[in-house]
């Protein structure tokens, strides 16, 4: 058996916002589907990031257009942050060895 590591930041929150977190070696059903919802959020984030260069090179842009994809973006931002918070958090410190 593997041995516990610290709680791990999930890729969603709660119905009610708020932080979700799995304890665990990493191996389970939980920690798998974390780690497909990262990836999925990855995706689209690239996706989306692909989609806005080439909106934003269209000459005529409308506001509405704009605020929506400012707000998806706003969106898919804050999911790769979350999943690089959650990733940096299993790295540990530079220097630490896994025992």
């Amino acid at each position: 058996m593997s041995e516990a590591r610290a709680p791990r930041l999930l890729p969603w929150v709660s119905p009610e916002g708020k932080t979700c977190f799995v304890l665990g070696d990493g191996e389970g059903f939980v920690s798998r589907m974390a780690d497909r919802v990262e990836a999925v959020q990855l995706d689209m984030a690239d996706e989306l990031v692909a989609h806005a260069d080439g909106m934003l090179g269209e000459p005529k842009l409308s506001e509405r257009e704009l605020r929506f994809l400012a707000g998806n973006l706003t969106c898919a931002l804050r999911d790769v942050r979350r999943v690089a918070v959650s990733r940096g958090a299993r790295l540990g410190e530079p220097g630490d060895v896994p025992g």
